[in-house]
């Protein structure tokens, strides 16, 4: 959830580690610090607020700026307040050893009353400093080097954390450790940076080392040592960050979230690129192959994922049994290892995730392959927890996602789940005809995003009628009803209007109560097989007083009509329509927050990449 970066090496660090904090600030803003050793001391700085109001008090501290090693954080509160006295790092309580941690001890406060009895004083609330007091007392012996310290500290706690850790006592040492939340290593020319994300990494090196749960890595300038935290050691693999840095730049947008609603043309193209082959009209998927049999024999399928990763499942739901005839069913990965679920013989599971680091789909992904599913995953970012634990998986190559409301990775997991329906379907029983009619549709998305994209403008000016509306109501069938609770998640998100998306047909059995003069109520209503339906449900709401905003057909005059508002997407087949549908819905999400004066990219109590429960 929150920002790690470390550095060990011959530059000065806090420069690397501040500029690190800046492109990991979208996964946690509540507070931010940094730690410097120099000349045989800790030098720490912490701020409450953003990381520019810690780098102020940074570039005034000669010792922070001096020292060429060091650790910084960028922090999503989770135990105790945002203040400068929750910020990390912390200290053990001689002041010689400082950590950042990312994740939960769940039993830290066992912990700490034991700590707490042999005379340690706490000066936060959080559960990190508890981690530091604890590493702190296994090394104050006099006899522990502090990576023996960590791994002792490590062997008593129970939860997830992703740390950094320095020591005066050994100043030219980092030691990271990772079980839950994610860290990389950054290799480079006598140095090592230390990420929980690549942003932070990919403009000193492309060449990285993925630690897996229960690993750790000893760095100085010299080389690295890595050991499981048993201290078995493990050789690891180098491997290359795809992304480049003019990627994870604004490139002219007012916000990443604008720059990545744009950018997906081309992500979609990305996602589709050798994917179809247009001379023989056939899906290919490099990363199923392997498991291709397996998967053409499954009964079921489970989708898994967390919040627009959950409503892109609840399409592939829709995909899988239209286009494959599979039966599946979405689940909330909050909740399915939580309630002893049904993994039958032949059961695939699909795991859904940008990051490939969410907490929640993890566990739920760990505990179907424990009951003996064929683990799939659908994820953006490569050598992710998600990618190297599934048996086989398809990445979407949308390029980064910075902003925290997600846009483009919706659209290509919508992309990718379509094709993976569809070389099924052709597998089990679709006719070459039909095939090469959905292929054919789909290579024409990326032009046809492209016109729903022109809209931008008249939304803008739409959605300043309604700004200060705060309460909307999203409605659609079949499969844009997904897309209108996509659609609601997203103005909640981002513009903090509550906003409910339903089922269409579902507006009658009690949300109709809500409707009152002037109420917004979107309707994602392009033709398909309850269009007249559709027509019947706007009607109702215009007789209650509702305004209607509808995103309907090229050609539809109908709805048109009806509607106060309404904005065209081109026709496509129906089971491709939320990749064109939701597009509009993002943007009046992201111009009603601009309207209301949000922070679009780094809207509050959120975080790009959940990775604690």
């Amino acid at each position: 959830m929150c920002g790690i970066v470390g550095y060990v090496g011959k530059k000065r660090a806090c420069g690397v580690l501040v500029e690190g904090l800046k492109r990991l600030e979208y996964r946690g803003y509540d507070s931010a610090g940094i730690c410097v050793v120099h000349e045989g001391r800790l030098h720490i700085v912490k701020a409450a607020g953003r990381v520019s109001k810690m780098e102020a008090l940074a570039l005034a501290d000669v010792d922070v700026q001096a020292g060429t090693i060091g650790i910084s954080h960028t922090r999503w509160a989770t135990h105790g307040a945002p203040t400068e006295a929750n910020a990390h790092p912390h200290t053990d309580s001689t002041g010689r050893i400082a950590l950042v941690h990312n994740g939960i001890i769940e039993n830290y406060a066992t912990l700490k009353k034991f700590l707490i009895d042999k005379g340690h004083v706490f000066v936060s609330e959080t559960d990190t400093e508890v981690l530091a007091q604890l590493v702190g007392s296994f090394y104050n012996d006099g006899k522990t080097s502090l990576a023996d310290a960590v791994l002792a500290a490590l062997g008593e706690v129970t939860g997830t954390y992703g740390i950094a850790v320095v020591c005066q006592d050994e100043p030219g040492t980092l030691v990271v450790a990772r079980k839950g939340s994610p860290l990389i290593v950054g290799v480079g020319t006598d140095e090592y940076v230390v990420a929980s994300d690549a942003a932070a990494i990919i403009e000193h090196t492309s060449n990285v080392i993925y630690l897996n749960d229960n690993e750790m890595a000893v760095l100085t300038s010299e080389g690295m040592r890595t050991t499981t935290l048993d201290n078995v050691p493990v050789r690891k693999e180098i491997r290359q960050i795809e992304w480049s840095l003019e990627q994870i730049a604004k490139g002219g947008f007012e916000h990443f979230m604008l720059k990545e609603i744009m950018e997906q043309a081309d992500s979609i193209q990305m996602a589709l690129g050798g994917r179809l082959d247009m001379r023989d009209m056939r899906v290919q998927l490099g990363g199923l192959e392997k498991v291709s049999r397996e998967l053409v024999k499954t009964r079921k399928i489970i989708l898994t994922g967390c919040g627009t990763a959950w409503h892109a499942g609840l399409v592939g739901e829709f995909l899988f049994e239209d286009l494959a005839k599979i039966p599946s069913e979405v689940e909330y990965a909050s909740e399915f290892r939580y309630r002893n679920p049904i993994v039958e013989d032949n059961t695939t599971v699909i795991a859904i995730s940008q990051s490939g680091e969410t907490a929640d789909t993890l566990a739920a992904l760990r505990e179907a392959k424990d009951r003996g599913a064929l683990a799939l995953g659908i994820v953006n970012v490569v050598g992710s927890t998600i990618a190297r634990e599934t048996d086989a998986g398809v990445y979407l190559h949308a390029g980064p996602e910075i902003g925290v409301a997600s846009t483009k990775a919706f659209t290509c997991q919508l992309i990718v789940e379509s094709l993976v329906a569809l070389m099924l379907g052709r597998r089990r029983f679709m006719s070459q005809f039909a095939m090469e009619k959905y292929i054919e549709a789909l290579a024409a998305i990326p032009e046809q995003v492209k016109t729903v994209l022109a809209s931008s403008d008249s939304i803008k000016e739409m959605v300043g009628e309604y700004a200060d509306q705060e309460n909307w109501l999203y409605l659609g069938r079949g499969y844009n009803y997904p897309v209108a609770l996509e659609g609601a998640l997203k103005l909640k998100e981002i513009s903090y209007i509550h906003a409910e998306g339903l089922p269409a047909a579902e507006m009658k059995h009690g949300p109709i109560a809500l409707i009152h003069e002037g109420m917004p109520v979107v309707f994602v209503a392009p033709r398909c097989g309850t269009y007249d339906k559709l027509v019947g449900n706007i009607q109702e709401i215009r007789a209650r007083g509702g305004r209607i905003i509808a995103v309907v057909t090229e050609g539809d005059d109908e709805i048109a009509k009806l509607a106060d508002h309404a904005f065209f997407v081109p026709d496509c087949p129906v089971p491709f329509q939320p990749i064109l549908t939701v597009i509009p819905l993002q943007l009046l999400a992201y111009h009603a927050a601009v309207a209301r004066g949000c922070n679009v990219d780094k809207p509050r109590n959120l975080a790009k990449s959940v990775t604690v429960e």
